[in-house]
C-alpha cells in the first residue's frame, strides 16, 4: 500500500456499541466532502454460513450503502468462528495472517482507507488480527466506540488508551441516555481530554437506532405470519408482555409507543387493547390462532400478527436478545445514523488529527 494512503482503524470496546453504524457515518461524511476511500473489515464476524459467497454482512451493507467501487472494497481475510477457532488451536491452521493483512491492503491509492476492526481489545488476538495488532501492522490511528452504560466507561477508556497508546486518535461515546448527556459533556468529556483521550463524538441515545424490524423478530423467533406480511418493515422499539387484566394493560400500553406485545393466542381482550395503542406487531404464543375480528382489525390497522410455537419466557428472551444485538441494516435507520453524525461527531477535527486538511477537501 503507498505510504501516502492514511489508516483510520475503528474499533470498539465491546461487541454491538455502534461500531459499524460509526464507521458507516464517518465514510457518509467523508465522502460529502468529496474524499475518495476505501474500505475493508479483515476479521468477519457476520458470517451468514453461506460458502459460496464468504463475504461479511458488514461489508456488504456498508458496500452497498456507500456505492463503493470493486477497488475501493477488500475481501474478509478470515471470519471468527468455532471452526476456524479450532483448525488454529489444533495446529491444522499455520497461516501467518499478519502477512496476509499487508498484501491485502494492495490497492490503487485512495485518500483515506477505512478498516473496521475486531469487536473489542482481545478478539482476534489468537489469529494475530487484534486490534492493536491490526494498528500496528498497518500504521493505523485507532477511534474507539463506547457505549455508556455508567461512569465506569471512563475506566475502561483510560485503560484501552494505555495498550493502545499514541495510536489511539480518539473516542466516541454512543448511546447516552439524555438524563447523563449534560454529565458526560461537562465531567467525563474534560476527565478524559485531559489525560489524552481526545473524543470526536457525544452521540445521544436514539430510539429509532436501537429498535428491530417486526422482519427481524420474525427470523429470531421462526414465527409465523398470520396477517399484514406486507408491514414487516415497521420498527419495534420496546416489549410488552400481555398477561395483566385489560384494564392495567390499557393503561400501560397508552405510555409506550411503537412496541411488540407478547401474549397467548387466547387472549382475545389483551389483543383487542394492543391494536389500539401505539404497536407495531402482536406475537401470540400457545400455539391458538387468534380470532376472526382480531385478524381483521389487524389488517385493517396495517399491524402484522406473528404464531410463535414458544412459552412467553423463551420468547421474551429471544426478542430481549434481539434488541441487545441491534444493527444498522434498515436504509431508515441508516439516514437517521447520518443525521446523529452530522449532529454530534466532529469530522474537522477527526481529519485534522488524521494529518489531512478539511479545508482542502472537496
Amino acid at each position: 500500500m503507498p505510504k501516502s494512503a492514511k489508516y483510520l482503524l475503528i474499533g470498539s470496546t465491546e461487541a454491538y456499541s455502534g461500531k459499524s453504524a460509526t464507521l458507516l457515518g464517518i465514510a457518509h461524511q467523508l465522502q460529502q466532502k468529496g474524499m475518495d476511500i476505501a474500505y475493508g473489515k479483515p476479521l468477519g464476524t457476520c458470517w451468514d454460513g453461506n460458502q459460496a459467497s464468504e463475504v461479511d454482512e458488514d461489508v456488504d451493507f456498508v458496500a452497498k450503502t456507500l456505492k463503493l467501487p470493486d477497488n475501493r472494497l477488500q475481501p474478509t481475510i478470515l471470519f471468527l468462528d468455532e471452526v476456524t477457532i479450532q483448525k488454529r488451536v489444533s495446529g491444522e491452521d499455520r497461516i501467518n495472517y499478519g502477512q496476509a493483512l499487508t498484501q491485502y491492503l494492495q490497492m490503487q491509492e485512495p485518500e483515506l482507507v477505512l478498516l473496521e476492526g475486531p469487536a473489542n481489545l482481545e478478539e482476534g488476538t489468537l489469529f494475530d488480527l487484534s486490534l492493536q495488532n491490526i494498528a500496528e501492522l498497518v500504521d493505523a490511528r485507532v477511534l474507539l466506540v463506547a457505549r455508556f452504560h455508567s461512569l465506569l466507561i471512563v475506566g475502561a477508556l483510560i485503560s484501552a488508551k494505555q495498550r493502545l497508546g499514541d495510536r489511539l486518535l480518539g473516542v466516541v461515546i454512543n448511546d447516552i441516555p439524555e438524563d447523563r448527556l449534560e454529565e458526560v459533556k461537562t465531567s467525563v468529556q474534560p476527565y478524559l481530554e485531559e489525560r489524552g483521550i481526545p473524543i470526536l463524538g457525544l452521540l445521544p441515545r436514539n430510539a429509532l437506532l436501537r429498535s428491530v424490524s417486526v422482519a427481524e423478530l420474525v427470523h429470531q423467533l421462526r414465527a409465523e405470519v398470520l396477517c399484514r406480511r406486507d408491514r414487516l418493515d415497521l420498527m419495534v422499539e420496546s416489549l410488552t408482555i400481555g398477561a395483566m387484566n385489560v384494564n392495567s394493560a390499557l393503561k400501560y400500553f397508552r405510555k409506550r409507543r411503537n412496541m411488540a406485545v407478547v401474549t397467548g393466542g387466547d387472549r382475545t381482550d389483551i389483543q383487542l387493547a394492543a391494536l389500539e395503542t401505539s404497536t407495531q406487531c402482536l406475537i401470540l404464543t400457545g400455539q391458538v390462532p387468534p380470532s376472526a375480528a382480531i385478524l381483521s382489525r389487524a389488517e385493517d390497522l396495517e399491524i402484522p400478527i406473528l404464531s410463535v410455537d414458544l412459552d412467553t419466557l423463551t420468547t421474551v428472551e429471544i426478542v430481549d436478545r434481539a434488541f441487545g444485538q441491534v444493527r444498522v441494516n434498515e436504509p431508515i435507520k441508516v439516514q437517521c445514523m447520518f443525521q446523529l453524525m452530522d449532529d454530534h461527531f466532529n469530522t474537522d477535527r477527526l481529519l485534522t488529527d488524521l494529518g489531512l486538511n478539511p479545508a482542502v477537501i472537496g
